[in-house]
Formats: structure tokens, C-alpha cells, sequence
């Protein structure tokens, strides 16, 4: 199993767009094939900092939505509400 993290960083006062788009985009994403499961995380502190923390079967299969969401152009419409450029990183368990 992959676990990915997506942090997006909101202009400010943005956060609650990117909340809103993210209900519907959110759908299709957890149908993706591989998909196990997407949570979305808001910073208590900062409402226009969004994190998503994503479940897949494998880091190839995320891989291929992304791609997916490159060629909709999801990716590029998100632009204007991001201050800059999302951050994502893979993650695997550890038997620490």
C-alpha cells in the first residue's frame, strides 16, 4: 500500500474554494481504480492550508490518476487559488 500526502498552500481567503472543488473532484478520485481512500485535512491554524492524505494500492496507480488530473486539467485550474505550487510525497510503513 502507498500513502501519498498533498499539501496545498491557498492565496489567502482561497481555502474554502479549493474545500468546495475538492467535494465534487474528490468523487472521481475515490473511484480511481487503486484508490483506497483520500481524507482531506484543514490546518487549525491556517484555514487555506489543505492537506489531502491519499491510500492507494500502489505508488503506480497514483501515479496514473495524477496523470489523469494533469490531462482534465484539474492540475491547472487549480492554479489561481494556490499561493504556489502543491507539495506531494510517498510514504511507506515502517516495522519501527
Amino acid at each position: 500500500m502507498e500513502k501519498v500526502t498533498l499539501l496545498f498552500k491557498c492565496q489567502p481567503g482561497m481555502g474554502a474554494t479549493l474545500l468546495a472543488a475538492f467535494t465534487t473532484a474528490l468523487v472521481d478520485t475515490r473511484a480511481f481504480d487503486g484508490c483506497i481512500s483520500v481524507e482531506t485535512l484543514v490546518d487549525a491554524d491556517n484555514p487555506d492550508q489543505i492537506m489531502l492524505f491519499e491510500e492507494w494500492d500502489s505508488r503506480g496507480q497514483q501515479e496514473k490518476y495524477l496523470a489523469w488530473r494533469v490531462e482534465t486539467g484539474m492540475i491547472e485550474m487549480l492554479a489561481p487559488v494556490l499561493s504556489e505550487p502543491f507539495e506531494m510525497h510517498y510514504y511507506e510503513a515502517h516495522p519501527a
